[in-house]
């Protein structure tokens, strides 16, 4: 696997290996401000070791936000508590991008404030499915259709949270643009219905993803931008009709732009990795999660292939926080976590020891911080 621990240099992406920490929900935050919990810059700092962290997803505004925990990066004092984590794993040599995140209609009126309705490019529900809240497990509700000026106003919302993120000393942002969350909505047949310039057909569907992407350019430059795209993605009830066609068209469009990196997930039928690598000529990460999820060893195989430039994994980040060390020394993995993944404090979340420590025994939250 020494593919993986090469270290890699594009543009202003310096790396110290190929390996990625892919954005992982963890749901610590304070639910009231979203300010960052205060372990999180110990989190990050622990797993600096990755060529690059990339954060949980934050939200760009209020309806953004997905769930309990959920931090943000619309407010003066998420951000103050961002420079803390940027300036602790800048300590440790790592590089950190945030994740700018909105959900769409995958949040609930007792998570938004006020009790409003979630929002969505149509007012297509979730259907027997239930979705996590700060009251439990809740149904979906049916969301209201973005208005033109709300769209216009989101979009500068993504790009108000880049600067944000680059105040806050983040090295660049990653748009997430995967998984059915509100940008994969405007993309998906199912959930966008729309007639006008932002439905209608594959142009008009990936409109608001161009606009998005467009507009945090124009705000922190485009070797600053990520971009994470899950194609043929069935996650959260989206569907796309013609998925190599879709994402053929999204490459090509922003592929001129000079973007940091295109962050691929590949969960579907549609082997997106290998068709969309030689459409696009920037950094490509990769990351599968079918059939099974990302392994160290699929990953080396990816680079090998030339398929990926840099690998992202996410789990094993968790219970392995000096993760490319383990990998370069041969040191057996811990397996991914079983409980303590969403919400609480530092229990599974800084407690869990490197190849250093004593094996087998989880670190006090007072000596991992």
């Amino acid at each position: 696997m020494r593919e993986l621990l090469e270290p890699y240099r594009a543009g202003r992406l310096e790396l110290a290996n190929r390996l990625a920490m892919a954005p992982m929900t963890r749901g610590r935050a304070d639910d009231v401000t979203g300010v960052p919990s205060p372990h999180a810059a110990t989190y990050y700092r622990q797993r600096a070791g990755a060529g690059l962290l990339i954060t949980e997803g934050v939200y760009v505004n209020a309806l953004a936000k997905g769930g309990p925990g959920i931090p943000g990066l619309v407010t003066d004092a998420q951000t103050r508590g961002w420079r803390e984590v940027t300036e602790a794993v800048h300590a440790e040599g790592g590089t950190v991008f945030a994740q700018l995140w909105h959900v769409g209609r995958m949040t609930h009126p007792s998570t938004l404030p006020d009790g409003e309705l979630p929002v969505a490019p149509s007012a297509v529900a979730v259907e027997g499915e239930q979705i996590f809240t700060r009251d439990g497990l809740l149904d979906h509700v049916t969301p209201r259709e973005l208005t033109m000026s709300e769209i216009a106003a989101t979009v500068r919302d993504f790009a108000s949270a880049a600067r944000r993120a680059i105040d806050a000393g983040f090295d660049g942002v990653e748009i997430h643009g995967a998984n059915g969350y509100l940008i994969q909505q405007f993309i998906g047949d199912n959930t966008n219905l729309r007639t006008d310039e932002y439905g209608g057909s594959v142009t008009g569907r990936l409109r608001f993803a161009r606009e998005v992407v467009e507009a945090v350019v124009a705000e922190v430059g485009a070797d600053r931008v990520g971009l994470r795209i899950s194609p043929d993605n069935p996650v959260n009830q989206l569907a796309e009709t013609d998925a190599p066609t879709t994402y053929r068209a999204l490459v090509e469009a922003l592929d001129p732009l000079g973007l940091a990196y295109l962050h691929v997930l590949e969960n579907g039928a549609y082997g997106a990795i290998a068709d969309l690598r030689p459409r696009w000529s920037g950094t490509l990460i990769a990351n599968t999660n079918a059939p099974e999820p990302s392994s160290p060893e699929a990953g080396a195989r990816l680079i090998r292939d030339g398929h990926a430039d840099v690998v992202a994994l996410g789990r094993l980040f968790m219970t392995n926080p000096d993760l490319p060390a383990r990998l370069a020394n041969g040191t057996p993995l811990a397996g991914p976590p079983t409980e303590n993944v969403y919400g609480g404090g530092a229990e599974g979340y800084i407690d869990y020891p490197t190849a250093t420590d004593a094996p087998g025994t989880p670190k006090s939250p007072a000596a991992a911080a």
